[in-house]
């Protein structure tokens, strides 16, 4: 377990408890059971009073932790057939992008989602979920096949942010977002997105622009991220906890402001503590949009989808 600055005090308990029993199994006469238990019990009391209430910069924490579910997870875990596609058909295949056709509850769709790594040779490989031009190309092209068949489209976010570096610029780096935006807005199948970990900036928008946006209890959803705000706003990156205050970046916010349509609550301690539940809730919320906007014929769900980010900013929305 990889524990966060926040819970250095549960990590001590924990590992007390894990000292304990090693002795035990390393000598079959020690009884150590009341005294492991007594800790374990003090570390889920502690567990629950550190997550009840948790800080924007805290929320931040816990959606970039390295072992919460990835979309490969997801993947293996929600869907069945799946056939990874790959390629833009016009330079490169993306690592940083997943995406392909699938099943989901015995139902065709198409999938795409940032993959950041779980490990250092597999996020070097992912680029950290930091997608380049290609990668948006290819979620369109994926797109543009799912609009074709009519197989609804469900995407899975979780990136920093576009990657900014000076050949995705050269290859248009802008252009494909808006390009990918443009392409969620269009399609007439049923879009849902559903926002695992970081949902940054318009690396974000392009995957989740879509009919419902659900985010995890702990994720973030924000135009930059705290510590590129601070350097902006203060000249100054460790200023990061008040960025996050202000930029109204956590689940909670988002759906107190209309942008976020549901909120899917994680167990005790965050995703990362128990990874089949946290997958079983998500399937369970990705189920439930497809029914809400299945009914819809093309052109209505296309205009509603239009209209709902028109809207997103108006009087009555923020009030």
């Amino acid at each position: 377990m990889t524990y966060l600055d926040f819970e250095k005090g549960l990590a001590e308990i924990e590992g007390k408890a894990e000292e304990l029993r090693a002795l035990a199994r390393a000598n079959s006469e020690m009884d150590v059971d009341q005294e492991a238990l007594a800790l374990d019990a003090k570390a889920a009391a502690l567990l629950v009073e550190l997550y009840k209430n948790l800080n924007p910069w805290r929320k931040c924490q816990v959606a970039r932790h390295p072992d919460r579910p990835h979309c490969k997870d997801y993947v293996e875990g929600l869907f069945t057939e799946w056939t990874p596609l790959a390629g833009d058909r016009n330079f490169a295949d993306d690592q940083a992008i997943m995406g392909g056709l699938a099943r989901f509850d015995d139902r065709p769709v198409v999938v795409i989602g940032h993959e950041k790594g779980n490990d250092t040779k597999s996020r070097i490989e992912r680029n950290f979920g930091m997608a380049r031009p290609e990668g948006y190309r290819k979620a369109i092209r994926l797109m543009d096949l799912a609009d074709r068949f009519n197989l609804p489209v469900i995407t899975l976010v979780d990136t920093p942010g576009a990657y900014p570096g000076k050949g995705a610029e050269e290859r248009g780096q802008a252009e494909a977002i808006a390009r990918s935006t443009e392409k969620c807005l269009a399609i007439g199948v049923p879009l849902v997105s559903v926002v695992i970990g970081e949902g940054g900036s318009g690396g974000a928008v392009a995957f989740a622009t879509a009919d419902r946006l659900a985010m995890l209890e702990h994720s973030i959803y924000s135009v930059i991220s705290p510590e590129g705000c601070a350097s902006i706003l203060w000249k100054d990156a460790e200023k990061m906890r008040e960025a996050a205050e202000a930029l109204k970046l956590t689940a909670q916010d988002l759906f107190a402001l209309g942008i976020c349509d549901r909120i899917i609550f994680e167990p005790v301690g965050g995703a990362q503590r128990d990874k089949d539940e946290t997958i079983s809730r998500v399937g369970e919320a990705i189920r439930g949009m497809l029914g809400e906007v299945d009914q819809m014929d093309r052109e209505s769900r296309r205009a509603a989808r239009r209209r709902k980010y028109l809207d997103m900013g108006s009087k009555s929305l923020v009030a």
